[in-house]
């Protein structure tokens, strides 16, 4: 692969966030564009030009546009094959592999954002998750296996939900269980989530500081 750096989009303490902690694991040369969240830099027309729909992440890589979270991160993480945290085409784990990415795009992304907005998920025929307590209840089931979602085996998986559920459970939006609580300290104690946190802090800081100003 190019040595070429991947340019991403990052919002401080937001959805990429993760990303920006997949890069880390990956080892991966980037290179961060900073948006401020706080004052709407994500729907000025130099971003929508790069995203449409004003949303973080998005990636530049040698020469083509990536966005949406799980593809992003399907991406880099086969685009670093060295580092091991895809199983590649042809591995047995690829299957599963994929499965819990989409599952977090189609299943739990979804069926989260309408319990925290409160909203009924409408018919299950109807609903693209069906009932999100089972969603919640599948994923359980999952990581209860552990240590990892591929069992002993760390993958890119890991990084989406490490971040996705310390998110969710730190809103109340999932409720915690041990089986959750263990997960996420377990994946966000790795110093990839730890070099992240301290950024984000520091660049969140400074955006407040500079609104204030």
């Amino acid at each position: 692969m190019s040595a070429e750096p991947v340019i991403l989009f990052h919002a401080p303490q937001s959805r990429s966030s993760g990303t920006f902690s997949l890069l880390e694991e990956l080892g991966a040369p980037y290179e961060l564009k900073l948006l401020n969240l706080r004052a709407g830099e994500n729907r000025k027309p130099e971003y929508l030009a790069i995203n449409p729909m004003g949303k973080v992440p998005a990636i530049h890589h040698r020469g083509q546009l990536v966005t949406e979270q799980v593809a992003i991160y399907l991406y880099l993480a086969d685009a670093f094959p060295e580092k091991g945290l895809a199983p590649a085409i042809g591995d047995v784990q690829r299957g599963p592999y994929l499965r819990w990415m989409v599952y977090y795009a189609a299943c739990f992304e979804p069926g989260m954002v309408d319990r925290a907005m409160k909203r009924d998920a409408g018919a299950l025929a109807m609903s693209p998750y069906g009932d999100f307590d089972v969603v919640l209840k599948t994923l359980e089931a999952q990581l209860a296996a552990g240590p990892y979602m591929l069992g002993e085996r760390f993958s890119a998986a890991d990084v989406l939900w490490g971040s996705a559920l310390r998110f969710s459970m730190m809103f109340g939006i999932v409720p915690e269980n041990p089986t959750f609580r263990a997960y996420v300290d377990r994946v966000t104690a790795r110093p990839a989530f730890a070099k992240v946190d301290a950024h984000d802090a520091e660049a969140s800081a400074r955006f407040a500081a500079a609104a204030e100003a």
